[in-house]
């Protein structure tokens, strides 16, 4: 099968290759004109020409003035209340009541058996805390020894 191949039949199938183009050749005439140079839009300055140094001192710098203190001495002020009293939001036999009635909650609580709020806090926090401790420190426990042992384990 190959036998019949017919390498000249196949390259008469073939379209013709485009001609290759034309090489430019770019020299010293054909270059571009160079661009114009920008105009400076500042002047430059000439040190020798432009700085002039004299042998004079400048002028000194007159102090600005002091300002003027005036001491002013004045009485200590007393206070004085005023004249009307202000009136009260509650009456005196309710004010006598909630009075009374501090006195023997301070009395009751600190007076009769000497403890302290602090006391009463860890008495009323002690329930609360061991029913916490119950529920939740078995499962720390072994979480954290399991932890450990682990660690233990991969370390040797």
């Amino acid at each position: 099968m190959l036998a019949d191949f017919n390498v000249a039949a196949v390259a008469e199938e073939l379209p013709p290759e485009p001609p290759a183009p034309e090489v430019l050749d770019l020299t010293e005439a054909m270059a571009a004109p160079p661009a114009p140079s920008p105009v400076p839009s500042f002047r430059t300055i000439d040190a020798a020409a432009d700085v002039v140094f004299t042998d004079r001192a400048p002028e000194p710098v007159p102090p600005p003035p002091e300002p003027v203190l005036r001491m002013i001495e004045e009485p200590p002020r007393q206070y004085a209340p005023p004249a009307t009293p202000d009136p009260a939001l509650i009456s005196a036999s309710t004010a006598a009541a909630v009075d009374r009635a501090f006195n023997s909650l301070a009395h009751t609580v600190l007076g009769n058996n000497a403890r302290t709020l602090e006391d009463l806090v860890k008495e009323m926090l002690r329930p609360m805390l061991k029913g916490w401790l119950d529920d939740n420190l078995p499962g720390m426990v072994e979480r954290i020894v399991r932890s450990e042992i682990e660690r233990v384990s991969r370390g040797r």
